[in-house]
């Protein structure tokens, strides 16, 4: 079994940054992608960012030039640093692994990010 635990959600202004960490509980070359979703009130889990075979980095089209993903391969741990956040982008946020040749699929238990002045 797989543990995700994210952590550094809070409230913030709008305009304003926080930095997502996802740290797992096992060696992230493992997992064919890594990465974040997000859940606003209302609406399906979308992904945000997430890392394809280690390498490749896919966004979600809206986000990209605000939304950084990076990885630390020697922590095990992906992070996400938001920059110039807006009220839409408050949502409970995800990190994401789906396990390389099982394709198994991981959830952490998210973290609640709330943009608002």
């Amino acid at each position: 079994q797989v543990q995700l635990v994210e952590s550094g959600g809070g409230l913030v202004q709008p305009g304003g940054s926080l930095r997502l960490s996802c740290a797992a509980s096992r060696n992230i070359f493992s997992f064919y992608t890594m990465g974040w979703y997000r859940q606003a009130p209302g609406k399906q889990r979308e992904l945000v960012a997430d890392f394809i075979g280690g390498v490749s980095i896919h966004y979600a089209e809206s986000l990209k030039g605000r939304f950084t993903i990076s990885r630390d391969n020697a922590q095990n741990t992906v992070d996400l640093q938001m920059n110039n956040l807006k009220p839409e982008d408050t949502a409970v946020y995800y990190c994401k692994a789906v396990e390389d040749n099982s394709f198994r699929t991981f959830w952490g238990q998210g973290t609640q990010v709330t943009v608002s002045s």
